[in-house]
C-alpha cells in the first residue's frame, strides 16, 4: 500500500458521503487561526495569520494520480486546520479539476471569507461548507477563539457576499454545544440573512474536549430551524445520517488528520 501524505481516506462524512480528504497544509502541528474549545486535533498551539504555500500543488497531484480505483463522492479539502490558510487552494482546486471527475468540496471556518482573494478561490470548487457557530463578536470569541483582528461582523459579511456571487451548492455549519444551544434563534435569523442552500446543524459526536448535545436536544433545533427558516433552505442534522463502512487507503496516523 502507498504511504500518502497529503491525502487521507476515503472517509464517510455525514455531510459528503465517500470523502477522499486533502491536506493542503499537512504540518505536525494544526495550522488554524481559530482554536474552537471542540476541536478533535488538540488546542492550537501556534496560531496563523498570513497565508502561505504549506504543501506544493505539484506534490498532491503526484499523490492523486497514485490514488487506486476507489468510489468516491467528493474530493474535499480539509485535514489538519483550516484549508483557506493554503496560498495555493485556488491553484490545487483547478490542477485537480484537470484530470479527476469527482467534484471538490472545501471545509472553512469562514475566518478569512471577508477577503476577496479567499472568496474567488473557494468560488473555485463545487460546494463551500463554511462554519458558523457564533451568535456574536463575543461568543466567536468563547466557542471558537479566534486569533486576534478576526471580526464577527466581518465572517457574516463575507458570509453574505460570498452568496451573491457562488454559483455551487453552499452549505452553513453549526456546531451545537452547550455554549450556544440557547440562541437558536439568533442562529436561525444569521442563516436565513445569509440565505445558504443548506444548513448543517452538528454536535461532536467525534472525540472532543466538548461533551456533544443529545439526540433529543438535537432534533427540537432541527425543528425550529425547519420551522423558521426559508424554505428554501435545506436543514439537515448529524443524527439523522445512517453512517456506512468505508475502506480507507491512508493509514490510522492519516486519517486521524480529518478535522471539524
Amino acid at each position: 500500500m502507498s504511504k500518502y501524505k497529503y491525502i487521507y481516506g476515503p472517509v464517510f462524512s455525514w455531510r459528503l458521503g465517500r470523502s477522499l480528504g486533502v491536506d493542503i497544509l499537512s504540518q505536525k502541528n494544526k495550522v488554524c487561526n481559530f482554536g474552537c474549545i471542540y476541536c478533535q486535533l488538540g488546542c492550537t498551539t501556534e496560531y496563523e495569520i498570513e497565508r502561505k504555500v504549506y504543501v506544493s500543488t505539484e506534490s498532491i497531484i503526484e499523490e492523486l494520480k497514485k490514488l487506486p480505483k476507489v468510489k468516491i463522492d467528493y474530493i474535499t479539502f480539509s485535514g489538519r486546520g483550516e484549508p483557506t490558510l493554503a496560498k495555493n487552494l485556488g491553484e490545487a482546486i483547478i490542477a485537480i479539476k484537470s484530470f479527476r471527475k469527482e467534484p471538490i468540496a472545501v471545509i472553512t471556518n469562514s475566518a478569512l471569507i471577508n477577503r476577496e482573494d479567499v472568496r474567488k478561490e473557494l468560488s473555485l470548487a463545487d460546494f463551500v461548507l463554511a462554519k458558523l457557530d457564533a451568535f456574536s463578536q463575543q461568543s466567536l470569541e468563547e466557542i471558537n477563539q479566534p486569533t486576534s483582528g478576526i471580526k464577527f461582523s466581518e465572517i457574516v459579511t463575507g458570509l453574505k457576499v460570498f452568496r451573491s456571487i457562488y454559483k455551487g451548492k453552499y452549505a452553513i455549519q453549526i456546531m451545537f454545544i452547550e455554549q450556544n444551544k440557547d440562541h437558536v434563534d439568533d442562529l436561525i435569523k444569521l442563516v436565513n440573512e445569509i440565505n445558504p442552500d443548506e444548513v448543517q446543524l452538528n454536535t461532536p459526536l467525534r472525540k472532543s474536549p466538548v461533551p456533544p448535545l443529545n439526540k433529543d436536544t438535537m432534533l427540537k433545533i432541527r425543528e425550529r430551524f425547519v420551522n423558521k427558516c426559508s424554505s428554501s433552505i435545506s436543514v439537515v442534522s448529524v443524527y439523522e445520517i445512517t453512517r456506512q463502512k468505508i475502506t480507507s487507503i491512508s493509514d490510522a496516523d492519516t486519517l486521524r488528520r480529518r478535522g471539524k
